[in-house]
């Protein structure tokens, strides 16, 4: 990519790190931004990995139960790290591309408000109508009361991850990647050797069964929570923690694309939740066992491609406050190939040997042909859904979100009408789990095809193709 050259009279009255992500080489620069933020999400997954590996010891029921609930764990963390996450580090990051340190300020306050009554909020819920909810997946017997141990320490905590989260965020927005990635990574080395410890009752540790793995990430939230609120508190941070009267504006700045952004993450615990509970309808729970370990490598995607997301958010808002339309559409689109290559791969991997990874979570015949039938029939399309959620992720940055909710609607009901459809025309695994990588297959292309054509700039002042504000032109630098 060709460097864009901006004007020293307005560079120089911004911080260092904003002027990067206006002016340095697009490649060098996300790479720069995106390999530690990936690695650091990579630790963050593993310790989701290994928490399974030392629950599946204690049985398919447990790793059942373990099943039913983590569609809405990662529901919780999906939404307040990567869809309100990604409305405050959009808000942070439009407010310092436009220059305005004191906007930047306030939106502090208001992030962690908002994030600590939304997480509050789903503790509640999931607290009251647990059982209702699992029953509902599928889940009875052991199975069903794994599930609601485990739902109820994780949730009990919550609204701690949702402030963390709300924390980073913040963070993120100023395009620092490094200080939320240390506290993760120390967070993964705290978690490696505490999950099974509360597990098994090594050492002085009771043994808390399937609730250890609960109570070690929540002693993590705590921890986290405590060490980003610091860092913002103690003024290191560019965007500062001050006490200001909270105003709409700025809720509404975040929410417009954060609580919009949370469809789409709702959209995808919806279908991997139905069908969860077309697989117990047709094949029990044991298949649940082998769709759910499937399905979670799935779903750890996401912190995958949120190591590259992330930074697409920042870099993408810092851009368009500043008015450099056709740089952030350069970006969105680099970022989103470099995602559909690592999930991609992941994907082909796990379709070709599939073993590989359902053998560390157990040898039950049952689980292992329905994780295998997921990941053979599923494994090829997970590119197109890391093309997509990085575009999703560019679009918060954008604060352009239709697309991505339309994208995710038409995958909801692919995979899960398509998939309804197959079970009653042929009643096979098989048939469901071809319908959901048609899903992913819609979602990547519609998306790419949206924010290629210019999606983001439709309505807005100047048609696809104009050539539009840079900070060459100081006049022109505003907040889009």
């Amino acid at each position: 990519m060709a460097r864009e050259d901006a004007s020293p009279e307005t560079l120089k009255t911004l911080d260092p790190r904003t002027r990067a992500l206006l002016a340095a080489p697009i490649v060098p620069l996300l790479l720069r931004m995106a390999w530690p933020n990936t690695l650091i999400m990579l630790a963050q997954a593993s310790t989701g990995l290994i928490e399974t590996w030392w629950v599946a010891k204690l049985g398919v029921d447990a790793l059942s139960g373990m099943a039913l609930v983590f569609p809405g764990v990662m529901m919780m963390q999906m939404i307040s790290a990567g869809a309100m996450g990604g409305g405050i580090s959009a808000a942070v990051a439009r407010a310092l591309g436009a220059g305005k340190r004191d906007e930047a300020d306030a939106l502090v306050l208001h992030a962690v408000v908002i994030n600590g009554l939304f997480g509050l909020g789903f503790s509640i819920l999931a607290l009251a109508l647990g059982r209702s909810l699992y029953g509902v997946l599928g889940g009875q017997g052991a199975a069903l009361e794994a599930a609601l141990t485990y739902s109820n320490v994780v949730f009990a905590g919550n609204t701690l991850l949702w402030v963390l989260n709300a924390l980073a965020s913040v963070i993120r927005g100023t395009g620092n990647m490094l200080v939320p990635g240390i506290v993760i990574c120390g967070g993964t080395a705290l978690l490696v050797p505490l999950s099974p410890c509360l597990i098994f009752g090594w050492g002085p540790f009771p043994a808390m069964g399937v609730a250890g793995g609960g109570a070690a990430l929540v002693i993590f939230y705590i921890l986290g929570t405590l060490l980003l609120g610091g860092y913002v508190v103690s003024g290191r941070n560019l965007a500062r923690w001050r006490f200001l009267p909270l105003r709409w504006t700025l809720f509404r700045r975040i929410l417009v694309v954060g609580a919009t952004g949370s469809i789409s993450s709702l959209q995808t615990t919806a279908t991997v939740g139905l069908a969860t509970a077309m697989v117990a309808g047709i094949a029990g729970t044991r298949a649940v066992a082998g769709f759910g370990t499937g399905a979670r490598l799935e779903y750890l995607l996401v912190p995958l491609v949120f190591g590259i997301g992330a930074p697409l958010v920042a870099l993408v808002g810092t851009n368009l406050g500043a008015g450099q339309r056709e740089r952030a559409l350069r970006i969105a689109l680099t970022g989103s190939l470099l995602s559909f290559c690592l999930t991609e791969a992941i994907g082909v991997t796990v379709a070709i040997w599939p073993s590989s990874w359902l053998g560390l979570f157990g040898s039950d015949p049952e689980m292992l042909a329905a994780g295998t039938a997921y990941l053979r029939s599923v494994g090829p399309f997970y590119g197109f859904f890391g093309l997509g959620l990085a575009l999703y992720f560019a679009s918060q940055g954008a604060g352009r979100l239709f697309w991505p909710l339309l994208a995710g609607l038409v995958r909801v009901v692919v995979a899960v009408g398509g998939g309804w459809l197959a079970l009653r025309l042929t009643g096979s695994l098989y048939g469901l789990f071809a319908a959901l990588g048609l899903g992913l297959l819609c979602y990547g292309l519609l998306l790419v095809h949206a924010v290629w054509r210019g999606a983001w700039f439709a309505g807005a002042n100047g048609r696809k193709g104009e050539k539009t504000a840079s900070v060459t032109d100081p006049a022109q630098v505003r907040t889009v």
